[in-house]
């Protein structure tokens, strides 16, 4: 290297940037080149959008060469290397024809958690039951289904998006000891996803196979209100080891769980058992007990069918706050985890886990 390209360069290190360093310990220069006393070369932006800010430093720069003895001209340019944009992961097409079962590489059982109508709790149950079950040493998945409605971001305090580094592989999140995917984390969460049926099943074929579950002992699915085609295509295509229906004890409510199970049913998917959400209130300050959605009523049904009652959950309000702030009652040593967790261990006793 030359004297006079030593002395271009110092002068060019005396050129400080706005956000720390100069033009040459920012290593920026490139192509500097002396030809007699003609002086040549380009400043090198981070991005396009950078290059087209800094006019005023190539400026500087050209100025400051310029000064140096023995330079007669200088030619200064600005450039920056086009950013490559990473792959952007479409959702929601309309699904491909999955060849074989839908059952990700690595996942033991799959496990449905369904309902006959909306708000009787089962994204709730949902996510309790994964913390659960994680906490019980398992290796837990939860799959939001619910695409219309997905909960389970907030549920679980995730606020980041899923990375997919080729547009096609999802590399999912993970909280409380879960790994978990949902439509939710795709979106803002004000956005409504307005899809018909064949993007629905575009989107859950996208959740199930191209997000990278890893090893799991369990992947519990937040199906999504009702018997409609999330349900019909889950338990046709892929390998549920069975379900769980979720209801609260008044009438209006059982007759819509009678129709999952029914639809259960007709899928020859096996029900695992009920569980009566919001089956009793006791009152913080006097302690008495309101049985608000009625008593018994999912109880009764469980009888009624053969297919156990897995659980009675009452009305809680730290049950409700964990959800609305992140933080799944399950993760407590407080009465309503320690049911969650009866659960969870019965589910793994019974040899389902």
């Amino acid at each position: 290297m030359s004297d006079l390209t030593n002395e271009i360069r110092t002068a060019l290190s005396r050129l400080a940037l706005p956000d720390g360093g100069d033009l040459i310990s920012r290593d920026m220069i490139r192509a500097l080149t002396v030809e007699g006393d003609t002086v040549r070369f380009v400043i090198e932006a981070p991005s396009p959008e950078i290059a087209r800010q800094m006019e005023p430093l190539r400026q500087a720069a050209e100025a400051a060469v310029a000064q140096v003895p023995g330079v007669g001209s200088v030619n200064v340019a600005l450039t920056a290397h086009e950013t490559k944009k990473p792959p952007q992961l479409k959702m929601g097409g309309h699904a491909k024809p999955q060849e074989g079962v839908m059952k990700p590489a690595g996942v033991k059982t799959i496990l449905a958690v369904g309902s006959g109508k909306g708000g009787v709790g089962k994204s709730t149950v949902s996510s309790n039951l994964a913390v659960a079950l994680a906490r019980a040493g398992k290796k837990v998945g939860l799959l939001d289904a619910d695409i219309h409605g997905p909960s389970q971001p907030r549920m679980f305090g995730l606020t980041d998006k899923p990375a997919s580094p080729d547009g096609k592989t999802i590399i999912p999140l993970k909280a409380h000891g879960v790994t978990v995917m949902s439509i939710g984390s795709m979106l803002a969460e004000d956005k409504a996803v307005v899809w018909r049926g064949p993007m629905l099943m575009g989107a859950l074929q996208q959740m199930m196979m191209q997000v990278e579950w890893g090893d799991l002992d369990v992947l519990v699915i937040d199906l999504p209100p009702g018997t409609g085609d999330v349900q019909l295509s889950l338990c046709q295509k892929s390998e549920v080891k069975g379900a769980i229906v979720v209801s609260t004890p008044q009438d209006v409510a059982l007759l819509d769980a009678r129709k999952a199970l029914d639809a259960f049913k007709t899928l020859n998917t096996p029900v695992l058992g009920l569980i009566e959400n919001m089956a009793v209130f006791t009152c913080p300050h006097c302690g008495g007990e309101s049985h608000i959605f009625g008593h018994g009523g999912v109880a009764d049904e469980a009888e009624k069918l053969g297919v156990p009652l897995l659980a009675q959950l009452p009305i809680d309000l730290d049950t409700r706050l964990g959800g609305d702030g992140g933080t799944p009652i399950a993760l407590r040593d407080s009465a309503m985890a320690q049911a969650y967790g009866q659960l969870a261990d019965r589910l793994i006793k019974g040899g389902i886990v």
